[in-house]
């Protein structure tokens, strides 16, 4: 159970009393979308900082990434029972006073330089996050015309990858910049007391992020959002109780589809600096190479918007197979090229993935009528498929880091797959809007 209860009454959007109060809303959910995006994406600067700092294998630095996805995997389902319990907005808040801790432990662990509580830290984050993500994406989805779901939710992801942009900015000026290890060489030795130095850097960026969040908790606990009456959720509850999610094929395939886009995203940003670093492809330090993760985020923007415009006159599955298509020839010419090509191969993987997440999560959603909510809390779960990123990081210390995009490609090619095949859906029911009840006054 994840976002919003739903009934099959009366559109959100019928009426501009609501359509205004609803677009109001979607104005500051694009806020969360926004900030969730750049505190993941800092990821992509920490980890070789991270790695540097504590001296990391490939494998030991993806292990990172994992704990921070699993975070998804075991706070989904209670952060719908919370959302249930105490409500939408309130748990938007808590979801963000979470973010808050976790980014203050941060703090607290490049103060003291310990890899435990960094961990820890990282999860306590994701954790916050994924509260946030079981709320808002279904609630995105659900709150207008279900025709335009994967449009508008394409839309507010976009600000998502805005946020994805800036992150690698702030991540390259206030983390690899002011480090010894992100200003030199690839494989320059770093002293101890060099790296205890670089170690203190990621203090202020996380305090400023701390910051942020507290304050943007303090704007949604304020905000008048739409809420949900309980009579409500108890007529969901009743009809949801006789119907199966496993009975939806586009709901199955569909998760398996975010898990493996999200490794994709997740794979290419965590070691793009590396790969790109390297004597063979760019030979650039970890500062510079950060420039060019921007133009990965930046294809990635610039996709969702894209596509957003193109699902106006085109079916969804058809641009999704598109786009899945640029980010397959992309990570081969990352593969089996060398050089800059190699580089700018999977900068152009930005373009052809930047569509994938919110495309599946809106196609794969479709016809679960009253069971949009258990189903989104499903596909929130997926999410936890970026862990995977620890078995490219062991392929990356095999083979080396170029063939580990392999798994890049055959992420592609599922998604493909069911852009054409998988997202049909079966035994649809009746679409789901937001009741009367559930529209606030002005």
């Amino acid at each position: 159970m994840a976002g919003p209860s739903v009934t099959s009454s009366v559109s959100a959007t019928s009426g501009s009393s609501s359509g205004g109060n609803y677009g109001r809303a979607l104005a500051l959910l694009a806020s969360l979308f926004f900030m969730w995006g750049f505190i993941s994406v800092i990821n992509g600067t920490l980890l070789p900082h991270l790695r540097s700092v504590f001296e990391l294998t490939y494998f030991q630095t993806g292990l990172i990434e994992s704990v921070w996805f699993i975070g998804y995997l075991l706070a989904s389902i209670p952060a719908a029972k919370l959302i249930e319990r105490i409500g939408y907005q309130r748990a938007l808040t808590a979801g963000l006073a979470v973010m808050t801790l976790g980014s203050l432990g941060m703090v607290l662990a490049a103060y003291v330089i310990s890899y435990a509580i960094t961990v820890a830290s990282l999860f306590v984050v994701s954790c916050g996050i994924a509260l946030l993500q079981v709320a808002a994406n279904p609630y995105v989805a659900v709150i207008g015309p279900p025709e335009s779901s994967e449009r508008r939710l394409t839309l507010v992801q976009a600000f998502n990858t805005t946020g994805d942009v800036l992150a690698i900015l702030f991540g390259k000026y206030l983390i690899l910049a002011r480090t010894t290890a992100g200003t030199t060489a690839h494989g320059t030795e770093l002293t101890h007391a060099q790296r205890m130095a670089d170690a203190h850097a990621t203090e202020l960026p996380y305090l400023i992020v701390a910051a942020v969040l507290a304050v943007l908790a303090i704007m949604i606990a304020r905000a008048t959002l739409p809420t949900l009456g309980a009579a409500t959720r108890r007529a969901n509850a009743e009809v949801r109780a006789g119907l199966s999610l496993w009975t939806h094929r586009n709901l199955v395939f569909g998760c398996i589809g975010i898990a493996l886009c999200v490794l994709a995203e997740i794979g290419v940003g965590s070691y793009f600096i590396n790969f790109v670093s390297q004597p063979d492809i760019a030979n650039l330090t970890q500062e510079n190479a950060a420039s060019y993760l921007t133009l990965f985020w930046g294809g990635m923007m610039v996709g969702r918007f894209a596509g957003a415009a193109l699902m106006q006159k085109i079916a969804p599955e058809r641009v999704l197979a598109m786009f899945a298509m640029i980010a397959i020839a992309g990570s081969l010419t990352a593969v089996f090229a060398s050089g800059p090509m190699a580089m700018y191969g999977l900068i152009t993987v930005g373009l052809g993935i930047s569509l994938m997440f919110p495309a599946i999560f809106a196609l794969a959603i479709r016809g679960l009528g009253p069971l949009t909510e258990e189903g989104s809390g499903l596909l929130i779960m997926s999410i936890a498929g970026g862990a995977l990123a620890s078995l490219q990081g062991k392929v990356g210390d095999t083979y080396g880091l170029q063939w580990g995009f392999l798994v890049t490609t055959c992420c592609a090619l599922y998604v493909l797959w069911y852009a054409l095949v998988g997202s049909k859906p079966t035994n649809a029911l009746p679409d789901v809007k937001l009741s009367e009840e559930d529209t606030p006054a002005e």
